[in-house]
Formats: C-alpha cells, structure tokens, sequence
C-alpha cells in the first residue's frame, strides 16, 4: 500500500516527538498525576460508598440486637411474633428475615426458601434475592447474618442492598470516567507540551547545523513570548554574534596573509622562471633555479589551498547550487585517471545502481572531491593494486564510495587526517602538503554531506553519503 509523503511526514514527526526525552518526562508526569488521582479517587470511594456499607452493617446489626433482646425476654414465641409483625408491616421493604427447622422448612420470614450460599467464619452470608411478588423475576443482591438456635433452628437477619450496590456502581462508573478524562487531558497536555517544546529545540537544532556548516549568518529564531527559550535563544544569537565577528576577523587577517604572500611568491616564481631561462641548459645553477621554482609553487599551491579552505568554509559558494548528476562526473573521472593508474599498473574500476543520480551541489567542486579521493587512493596503493568506485542511492541516501587495497589508514588517524597540515608519518615521504582531505572535508560540509574512512580489509574505504543519515 502506497502511503502519501504527507502522512509520512506526520508519522515521522510523531515518532521524532515520541523519542524526545520531553515526551518522557511528560509521560512520567501523566503517571504521578494517574497516581495522585488513583489515590484521591479510592479515598472518595471508601468515604462514600464504603460509609454506606458500613451504614448497612450497623443496621443489620440494629436489627440483630432488638430480636436478640425479644429472644431473651419472651422466648421462641415472642421471636416469632415479633419477626411476623415486622414483616406485616413492612412486607416489600429492605429487611430480610428468616426462621427455618432443622429441615430448612420456613417457619417465619419474608423469604420463600433458605439460600444456597454458604455463610462465612462469622456467620455473614451474601445471596442473590429475588423480587418480592410471583410477577418479578430480577435478582439483586442481599447480605445477612445466619444465627443458629436451640431446636435445630435456624435465623437470618438481613437486608436488601441493591440501593447500595446500585450507588457504588453509580460511584465506580464516575471515578471510572473521571479517571479516564483526566488521564486523557493530561496525555493531550503532554502531547501538546512535548510537540511546541521539540519544535523549538528543532530549531535550535537545525540552526546549530547550519552554523556548524559554514552558515555563521544564521541565527535561532525567536518566538516573541519573552519565556525561557526566547532568552536562551537571544544568549546564544549574542554569542554567535561576537563568534561571527571574531571568525570574520580571523579569517580576513588570514585572507590578507595569504594574499599578500602569494602575490610576492608569485613574482618570485617568475624571476626565478626567467633566471633559469637565462641560466645554461645543463649545469648545477639551472639545476638549483628549477628546485626554487618547484618550491615557490609548492607554496603557492599551499596558500592557494588555504584561500580555497577558507572560501568553502564561508558558505559563500552554496548560492551557486544546482543538481549534478553524478553519473556522468565519475565517468569523466575515471577517463581522466585511468591512464595513471595504468602507469602504475593498477585496476580501476567503477560502477552505479542507477543510470542518473542526481544530487544538489556544485559540480566543479564535486568533481575535485571525488579527483583527490581517488588520487590519493592511486599514489597510495602499490603497483598492481586495485581501486573501486561506486554511487548508489540506498534508504534515502547517496552514496559515493571509494575504496582501494593499499596500506589503509589506522583507526587512530581516521578523523585526524581532516585537520590542516596533519600528515601520518610514513606519508610525509610523499609529496603533499597535508591539505587535501582538508579542502575535501571543507567541500563535503559546504554540501551538508558526510564523509567516513573504513577499513576496506585490507585497504581503505571512503564513503560519501549526500542526504539521509550516514551508515
């Protein structure tokens, strides 16, 4: 069954609400609150209904002491007589009673028949009680006490309780729905709560990616109530204000740097071109004019990659965004790596789940990514290695993987080789300045990607994962 991308978004937003720890929390209040009502709710049930049925007993018990007394003072007879008036004057009412042989053959009484119920240690027995008159066939419940007497006879004294048992369920069936409104009142408080809380603290969320992406413009949204969040939110706007600021200095002092570096470097380089020009073909001069200028490009190269670092890192170049289909830019690629590889007698080799993948970016950059992966990948695998490329989406994901048999790169390494300049020792006899993967990671945040080196076993795995969550 197909399911619309809008319910989608509703369930994936009530599952989101659902994990947070707000909802937990609130959840955890809903239960002290059903708590405390349950609580409060049995006390009003023992105070009401259970009055009533102590109410009944002490009446039974009333009744018990005057036939008792009778019984002493006028004997058998005057039990009877008495039992007999008491019926005559009211023979449908609440009070039961009944006087029965050793045969349970009725001697008195406003019952038809001794009840098949069995009394308890202390002579109190519950029965079902038909409804006075041939025409009635309701039972309701009835509770008294069994007395035994000289003679082999037998006396119950009691009372109809359907009015008793009709109030506590009255009582029951209130406290139920009470119970039950409340616990549903407070689980749509919760629900209400937890889903304006996470909305905020989504978009404080959402914020603080943007800004850990480069976007240092961006600032939490406000809500204008004045309450906690919105002074929380404006600390941290001021915060990211002075941040911005600082960055912004730092970054300027480095761009002038650089720029007024490169530009000397520059003039340099092209002295020493024109020195080696003039310098004989063959000799020891134009062999060290040739290293100077190898040099002054390797430091031109360096600045540059830092100006570039710098640019990526401003998130200036997103404005520039549009769909890339990444198909055809790895094609572009292996054509144009093949031949080194080759060189180096080593296997490249490339594949794709789709004919057309397509994704948001910029394609120039991309296309240097995914140049460096695979150069890196090249330089480090020995001859007659084997270096694998493939795009796919999967779960709602793209991914670029590049993976190689070479030497790898230890665990420990993994997240430091992103850092300016970081280079593992047995590389630094590489040429190389140790800014690559740093301009790579520099260009996968500005595409709000992720990138993460595995073991390829053996060998090393890069995985570029554009959209949904990284495996």
């Amino acid at each position: 069954m197909r399911v619309s991308p809008l319910i989608r978004r509703l369930c994936a937003r009530v599952a989101r609400v659902a994990r947070g720890s707000i909802f937990r929390l609130a959840l955890l209040y809903v239960l002290l609150l059903a708590g405390s009502v349950v609580i409060l709710l049995g006390f009003i049930y023992w105070s009401t209904a259970g009055y009533m049925d102590r109410q009944t007993t002490e009446t039974i018990e009333a009744e018990i002491r005057g036939l008792a007394e009778q019984y002493r003072r006028r004997g058998l007879a005057g039990l009877t007589a008495l039992i007999r008036e008491r019926v005559a004057r009211d023979p449908v009412g609440a009070s039961v009673y009944l006087l029965v042989d050793e045969r349970f053959e009725r001697v008195v009484g406003n019952l038809d028949r001794w009840p098949r119920e069995s009394p308890d240690a202390e002579g109190w027995i519950r029965f079902r009680l038909r409804e006075w008159g041939t025409d009635h066939t309701d039972e309701h419940e009835a509770r008294a006490q069994v007395f035994l007497l000289p003679g082999g006879l037998m006396l119950l004294v009691g009372r109809d309780v359907r009015d008793l048992e009709a109030t506590r369920r009255l009582i029951l069936d209130a406290l139920t729905w009470g119970l039950a409104i409340t616990l549903a009142l407070a689980l749509l408080g919760a629900w209400l709560m937890s889903a304006s809380l996470t909305r905020r603290l989504d978009a404080i969320n959402q914020t603080s990616r943007e800004i850990m992406e480069g976007d240092l413009t961006r600032r939490i949204p406000l809500s204008g109530s004045g309450d906690d969040f919105d002074r929380l939110a404006d600390g941290l706007n001021r915060m990211l204000e002075r941040i911005e600021a600082l960055m912004a200095s730092v970054r300027q002092v480095s761009d002038n740097i650089a720029h007024d570096l490169r530009t000397p470097l520059t003039r340099l380089r092209n002295k020493l071109e024109l020195l080696a020009a003039a310098l004989p073909e063959s000799g020891e001069s134009r062999l060290l004019a040739e290293e100077a200028i190898a040099d002054a490009e390797e430091l031109l190269a360096t600045f540059n990659a830092l100006l570039r670092i710098a640019r990526l890192e401003s998130g200036s170049r997103r404005a520039d965004f549009g769909p890339v289909d990444l198909v055809p830019l790895i094609e572009d690629l292996v054509e144009l790596y093949e031949p080194l590889a080759a060189e180096r007698a080593q296997r490249l080799d490339w594949t794709t789940g789709a004919p057309s993948i397509l994704v948001e970016g910029d394609r120039d950059l991309l296309f240097q990514v995914m140049a460096n992966l695979v150069d890196n990948a090249i330089k480090y695998t020995q001859p007659g290695g084997q270096i694998q490329l493939r795009v796919e989406v999967a779960g709602g994901a793209t991914r670029v993987l590049v993976a190689d048999n070479g030497p790898g790169i230890p665990p420990e390494f993994r997240e430091r080789v992103f850092r300016r300049f970081f280079r593992i020792d047995d590389s630094r006899a590489t040429p190389g300045s140790g800014l690559g993967l740093s301009l790579v990671q520099a260009v996968v945040a500005l595409h709000r990607a992720h990138i993460e080196l595995s073991d390829n076993a053996p060998g090393l795995r890069v995985t570029l994962t554009f959209g949904g969550r990284p495996q």
